[in-house]
């Protein structure tokens, strides 16, 4: 396993920033969508959507999230 170096987070900096991934709507991979600080209590995050930014967006448990079937 390699071992990164992840940035500190600028707001809490206790956590660092780690990227995250997603699958657009036609199944590609995007890769480093968003950034979000692995300190709980701090929540920063970064994500781009559609071409803009966002920042700081609400954070939701995924728990109750139903995985939609691909054919």
């Amino acid at each position: 396993m390699e071992n990164f170096l992840f940035p500190k987070c600028q707001k809490c900096r206790a956590g660092d920033l780690v990227p995250l991934s997603d699958f657009g709507s036609q199944g590609a991979a995007i890769h480093y969508k968003a950034w979000v600080c692995t300190n709980p209590d701090c929540g920063y995050n970064i994500k781009i959507r559609n071409g803009d930014v966002y920042l700081n967006e609400p954070i939701f448990s995924g728990a109750a999230h139903t995985a939609r079937l691909r054919h």
